[in-house]
């Protein structure tokens, strides 16, 4: 057994250890990462060869947290682990984006990626490790691969940058980024921010840059250490030199004069593109049209990336005939939907969203149960995607991936500024109706307005955009786009979202499709990207410019009040008979939780008077009984010796038959009372060793005069 290991030192006292040749040695390569007591192991497999008439890279990446790695059993009846959860999804699609790009363009064998979670302590963090680890995977394999890179996680913590923080330092962070780099240029971006200004987000990508760097140097060595430096060899294409000129040489003029017409219509745009190739394709014999109808589809499709390229750097002229820090036009409505809590449409260009604001209780808080953090989730925003806000004839399945990490995006932008301690389960649906560029921006600032109309006091108001990239000559001659269009995103060579108030930065994203990015061009796209934020935020302030100042009249209302740790129990009642019965004759919603040494109870109801109603109650339960006050109390029970009251919630006390009445009470039938009269009642003492209650209903009325007994006669 050739065991390979490789240490890197953090700075901090701290070190990761690679380790490959000990496990899973049939994979085409493995690799076992540990940090502390967080273990992952990382795997590649490759095929060997590529399914005919693949033209893209088939590549798979699965992040897994075995919930046995902190000692834990998974939920559920079946008690294993099921489907990805949403942050398994969000780590996958971490490490995906950071690797494809660097694999040859040439390269279509399928390839999986997988990355566990063996062991934790829940002090280190692992799904900044996942990217680390599976790239050492490749490096010790033969798969082909552009790398290696890193992924680490930056923190800001009062004022300093904190390299891979633990989940206790990151409670203190108002800047939280995940960074993946190779040795020379940033790949990819993502994190949320509190506001921070453009220069310090760049800078912190520079100190993440330098820890990535160390990791790189530590792979390489692995990569010799093993013996893998010359990777297979390969043939996943097949190529026609003279098809391909003469695709060129047909078509490229027609395309160019297409991508500078300016037609801003995506589908006029894209059946104009498609005459082209159409009448291309008409030229050929029949038959040599179907045998290379693989082979043209790609050159033309290169022929239209390069012609829309060209068309940008040489000309300035984007597609749609818009300048290069343009914004689409923008309208947008409140109120739009009468049912929901609060709804907004934000429209920009050609891509439109529809969002609704629902706000909730207690009970409709999101359950957490992951292997290393357990907890609940007060706000939520979920994203949909359906085919037909493409035009695309095809039957809705769920939400997949991209629907996951386009919510959490717009998630991350819009958390930071909703209010502290706020009373209401919030859950913000962005529907997609249009799409031809960033709708996960559109929902920011749709999730901006329905948040506002639905009287939810955010603090301030967030906008987002989307910035593209056209490079040549390994950065040196470029042009940053402002709020991209689908197929800039699909032809150019960044996606880069950035979203904020005016006052900074609350949430990044960015993916590129090119052996990484210059300082000098992320900064530049920044600044722009600010610009667009502003333009976009004016426009959003223009339909509405602060929230409202109260809920939806069919708003649920809510009021939190708190009560003594020790009371908490007296309220429930013994298997929840109180509260139940509070519920049921007020019509209001009581949910409690234990914080600290208090009970926090949160009640909510349609109308004031059922939040009232349940607020005196359970203030008549927290009360102490005190003698001498008067109480309306409840007939619950009728004895021969007198009657059993509630005075208070949950505390009764005997009403003696000689308390009754001033008058003298033969029978308990004379007294005339019965189960469930309202009387007043009087608490005269409180017995110390037995804790009974000595209630009077005769002391509240007035005591009768004397009679004087007449004199005896002499």
């Amino acid at each position: 057994m050739n065991v390979v290991t490789n240490t890197i030192a953090l700075g901090d006292g701290r070190t990761i250890t690679l380790e490959t040749g000990k496990l899973a040695k049939q994979a085409d390569g493995a690799v076992m990462l540990r940090m502390g007591e967080t273990m992952l192991l990382a795997t590649v497999v490759s095929a060997q060869e590529a399914n005919p008439g693949t033209d893209f890279m088939p590549l798979s990446v699965d992040y897994k947290e075995k919930f046995a790695s902190n000692g834990r059993f998974p939920g559920g009846f079946t008690r294993r682990e099921g489907r990805p959860s949403d942050y398994e999804i969000l780590v996958s699609r971490l490490v995906d984006r950071a690797l494809r790009p660097l694999f040859p363009d040439d390269y279509h064998a399928e390839t999986f990626v997988n990355v566990t979670l063996y062991s934790a302590d829940g002090v280190d963090m692992p799904d900044a490790l996942a990217g680390l680890a599976a790239s050492a995977a490749l490096a010790v394999s033969d798969i082909p691969f552009n790398g290696p890179i890193s992924e680490v996680r930056v923190a800001r913590i009062g004022g300093k940058f904190v390299v891979n923080p633990t989940f206790e330092q990151l409670e203190g962070a108002d800047m939280d980024i995940i960074v993946a780099a190779t040795m020379d240029n940033i790949m990819m971006v993502e994190g949320e921010m509190k506001e921070v200004s453009e220069e310090d987000l760049l800078e912190a990508m520079k100190v993440a840059h330098e820890a990535i760097k160390v990791h790189c140097q530590a792979q390489l060595e692995m990569m010799k250490a093993v013996g893998k430096t010359v990777k297979r060899e390969y043939c996943h294409e097949e190529n026609d030199e003279d098809l391909k000129k003469d695709v060129w040489a047909k078509t490229y003029d027609k395309v160019y004069k297409v991508a500078t017409a300016c037609d801003a219509n995506k589908h006029s745009r894209a059946e104009n593109f498609a005459k082209v190739k159409e009448e291309y394709v008409a030229g050929l014999e029949p038959e040599v049209a179907e045998e290379k109808k693989a082979l043209i589809g790609k050159y033309y499709h290169d022929v239209e990336k390069e012609a829309m390229r060209r068309a940008i750097l040489d000309e300035g002229k984007r597609l749609d005939g818009r300048k290069t820090t343009e914004i689409r036009p923008i309208w947008s409505e409140v109120g739009y939907l009468p049912g929901p809590h609060g709804s907004a449409v934000f429209t920009r260009g050609e891509t439109q969203s529809l969002t609704t604001v629902t706000l909730g209780t207690k009970m409709d808080e999101k359950i957490v149960d992951e292997s290393l953090v357990q907890g609940k989730e007060r706000f939520l925003l979920h994203y949909n995607f359906p085919p037909f806000s493409t035009g695309e004839a095809r039957a809705s399945r769920g939400i997949g991936r991209r629907e996951i990490g386009h919510g959490n995006l717009a998630f991350r932008a819009l958390k930071p500024m909703m209010p502290e301690d706020y009373p209401y389960v919030v859950r913000v649906v962005s529907d997609i109706l249009e799409s031809n560029g960033s709708s996960s921006m559109a929902t920011v600032c749709a999730g901006t307005l329905a948040l506002m109309d639905a009287g939810v006091q955010i603090k301030k108001p967030v906008s987002g955009i989307a910035m593209g990239l056209i490079s040549e000559n390994k950065g040196k001659n470029f042009a940053v786009l402002s709020d991209i269009l689908g197929d800039e995103d699909h032809l150019g060579d960044m996606d880069f979202k950035v979203t904020g108030t005016r006052d900074g930065i609350t949430a990044t994203q960015m993916d590129i499709k090119v052996d990484g990015l210059s300082f000098e061009i992320l900064e530049t796209a920044l600044n722009q990207a600010k610009a667009g934020r502003m333009h976009i935020l004016g426009k959003i302030q223009e339909t509405l410019a602060e929230p409202r100042e109260d809920l939806k009249p069919h708003a649920p209302r809510i009021v939190v009040m708190f009560i003594p740790k020790e009371m908490i129990g007296a309220v429930i009642g013994p298997g929840g008979k109180i509260i139940q019965n509070m519920q049921a004759e007020t019509g209001a919603n009581i949910a409690i939780e234990e914080i600290g040494d208090q009970g926090r109870v949160e009640i909510a109801g349609t109308n004031k008077q059922s939040i009232d109603s349940a607020i005196q109650m359970i203030k008549g339960i927290v009360a102490i009984p005190e003698v001498g006050e008067t109480y309306q109390a409840t007939v619950k029970s009728v004895m021969p010796y007198g009657a059993f009251v509630e005075f208070m919630p949950g505390k009764e006390g005997l009403l003696h038959i000689s308390e009754i009445d001033w008058k003298r009470i033969e029978t308990m039938e004379s007294a005339g009372l019965k189960e469930g009269d309202k009387i007043e009642v009087k608490l005269l003492d409180i017995d110390q060793k037995t804790g009974k209650f000595k209630l009077s209903r005769k002391a509240l009325l007035p005591r009768p005069p004397r009679e004087d007994k007449p004199k005896k006669e002499d």
